[in-house]
C-alpha cells in the first residue's frame, strides 16, 4: 500500500517483555478490514518488483490509515505525508507495535533470510520478464523491418549500399541468391 509499511507476516515484535507475533496479527487485521466490503484501489506507483503500489479503500475507509492507526504499520513520509498524524496518534496511545519494541519492516526484510531470498526471487523474476519483453520487442521489430525492406534485384540492393545481403537480414531474398549459399548479391568472382 502506498505511503505505509506494514510489519511483515513472519515478523515478531516485543511487548510486555514477551515475543509477540505482530506480523501474524497485522495480516489478520488487514484480512478483517477488507473482508466483505467494496474495495477500490488507486494506483500511485510501481515498486522495483513491478508490483502496483496503491491507496486502497474499503467502503470509503482508507485501509492504510486504518493499519497505521492500529499500530500495525508505519508511515513512510518520504512517499506520502498522509499518514504521519495517524502514526503519531498510535505512538502516543502505545497501540500495536508502539506498545513495545520492534524492527521497522524495512530493517526486518533486510535481515530475515526468507524475506531476502523471496526478494531476490522477485527481482530475478522481474529481470526475466523484462528480458523476455525486450526479446519479444526486438523480434517484432526485426520481423517488421524484414517485411518492410524488399529489393527487386541486386542492382537495387547495391544502389542502397547494403550488399552483400545474408540470409536473415532485412532485404535478403532467395531470388537474389543465385548459388543458394545464403549470401545474396555477393561480388562476382569469376572462374578460377
Amino acid at each position: 500500500m502506498f505511503g505505509i509499511d506494514a510489519v511483515e507476516a513472519s515478523q515478531n515484535c516485543e511487548r510486555d517483555g514477551e515475543t509477540w507475533a505482530c506480523g501474524r496479527d497485522a495480516a489478520a487485521a488487514l484480512g478483517a478490514i477488507v473482508e466483505g466490503g467494496n474495495l477500490q484501489c488507486e494506483s500511485r506507483d510501481v515498486d522495483r518488483y513491478g508490483r502496483v503500489v496503491a491507496v486502497c479503500t474499503r467502503d470509503g475507509r482508507d485501509i492504510g490509515r486504518a493499519m497505521v492507526r492500529m499500530g500495525l504499520a508505519v508511515a513512510l513520509p518520504e512517499f506520502s505525508r498522509d499518514y504521519i498524524v495517524d502514526e503519531e496518534a498510535a505512538r502516543s496511545r502505545k497501540v500495536g507495535i508502539w506498545a513495545g519494541s520492534f524492527q521497522t519492516p524495512k530493517d526486518f526484510r533486510a535481515t530475515d533470510p526468507a524475506t531476502v531470498q523471496n526478494e531476490r526471487a522477485m527481482l530475478a523474476e522481474q529481470r526475466a520478464r523484462k528480458e523476455a519483453n525486450d526479446r519479444e520487442a526486438a523480434r517484432s521489430f526485426s520481423e517488421q523491418t524484414r517485411a518492410s525492406v524488399y529489393y527487386r534485384n541486386c542492382r537495387e540492393a547495391r544502389a542502397a549500399g547494403v550488399t552483400p545481403l545474408y540470409r536473415g537480414q532485412p532485404g535478403y531474398g532467395e531470388h537474389m541468391d543465385g548459388d543458394g549459399d545464403g549470401i545474396a548479391c555477393e561480388p562476382y568472382r569469376g572462374r578460377r
